[in-house]
């Protein structure tokens, strides 16, 4: 048994190139381990006059649990090779005389056996990571839509093995699907896309955070087909997974007032959904809505313009009349607007955002009795 081993040793660091990189400690582990098989072989194998009981595969047992994490399964179906190759060298070596045949027969048994105790090793252990993955990835999910962004998150992410850049958040409808089974098709989508996918089913709400997409679209496209009947909110693109607390507050809140615009598009961002948010009181779009709106015509006539295009309902020539100026000013202006706030007065939704902006604008401005 111990010349066997030796071989077995000797061969796998002359084929395997995996196994030569292996640490020394972890390189002694896979030799006791083959060791191991080795004798228990040698042990069942005596036993053929009792009705040879069904080999023992105890041996799996002497790695310790780093081991099954630094070796894959695959790896693993090479050692054994390597162990049945060593072994079947010296059939004729090892079988008493006209006993061949026979222990060729009880390898072939043997080895099936160790192939599926080696299978149902790492089964167990995919299904525990599998478990502990799912846990990781709830809290972490849960943490972005509250907004809680420690250095635990961060941990949380690096045990999943999240490094992808940029991230975006997407919020809808939960389906009429078993929510595992939703999780699970979006990670196996994430898997062949090569993306990373995170998601969480929070009552009837299902929140999937994106990583690694070339852009919004491209995430949007992999993962709307998951969702249920009903609006789909897609967060702002942020920089990474620290970030994506932003992104999940801004889809969350465009998921509450996505009713008030019935004829969105499927899915809509976020960002189209600010008057909606603000009326609905989010007080991210509120305080954007002030930004890009109120602030950049203040002080200017171009404010005074909007605010009476808009309260004309939108007629050019009345404007005119009332500033005292030609129409073509009152243009001039509107393009002017659009080019400092990135919304057209002339277009029914933009009129609308720049009304909501400007009412908000006003009311900052108001002093609190």
């Amino acid at each position: 048994m111990g010349t066997l081993s030796t071989a077995a040793m000797s061969r796998m660091d002359d084929r395997l190139m995996w196994f030569r990189a292996l640490s020394a400690e972890d390189r002694s582990w896979v030799g006791l381990v083959a060791q191991a098989g080795i004798a228990a072989f040698v042990e069942w194998f005596q036993h053929a006059g009792e009705g040879r009981p069904t080999p023992s595969i105890e041996f799996f047992g002497t790695a310790p649990r780093e081991l099954k994490r630094s070796i894959s399964l695959q790896q693993t179906v090479d050692i054994v090779r390597v162990v049945v190759e060593v072994v079947e060298a010296q059939t004729e070596e090892l079988a008493a005389p006209g006993g061949d045949d026979q222990l060729q027969q009880a390898m072939l048994r043997y080895t099936r056996d160790v192939a599926f105790a080696a299978a149902q090793v790492y089964a167990r252990e995919a299904e525990a990571r599998g478990a502990w993955d799912a846990r990781l990835e709830a809290l972490i999910v849960d943490a972005l839509v509250r907004g809680e962004v420690d250095d635990g998150l961060h941990s949380w992410a690096a045990a999943l093995g999240w490094t992808s850049t940029p991230v975006v958040v997407l919020a809808g409808q939960t389906p009429d699907d078993d929510p595992q089974a939703v999780i699970d098709a979006l990670r196996d989508r994430g898997r062949r896309s090569g993306l990373d996918m995170l998601a969480g089913v929070q009552g009837d709400r299902l929140i999937v955070i994106v990583g690694g997409a070339d852009s919004v679209a491209a995430a949007a496209r992999h993962v709307v087909p998951r969702f249920g009947n009903g609006p789909i909110v897609i967060g702002p693109e942020v920089a990474d997974l620290h970030s994506a607390a932003r992104s999940a507050r801004a889809a969350m809140a465009g998921l509450r007032a996505a009713a008030g615009w019935p004829d969105a598009p499927r899915p809509v961002h976020a960002e189209d959904l600010l008057a909606e948010r603000a009326l609905d009181g989010d007080a991210d779009a509120r305080a954007q809505l002030i930004e890009n709106v109120y602030q950049p015509l203040i002080g200017t006539p171009l404010l005074d313009t909007l605010a009476t295009y808009l309260e004309q309902g939108t007629s050019l020539e009345a404007t005119a009349r009332l500033l005292f100026v030609h129409p073509n000013t009152v243009r001039y202006r509107l393009r002017k607007i659009t080019e400092l706030t990135g919304y057209q007065p002339t277009e029914g939704r933009s009129a609308f955002t720049l009304q909501v902006g400007l009412i908000l604008g006003r009311l900052s401005e108001t002093p609190v009795t």
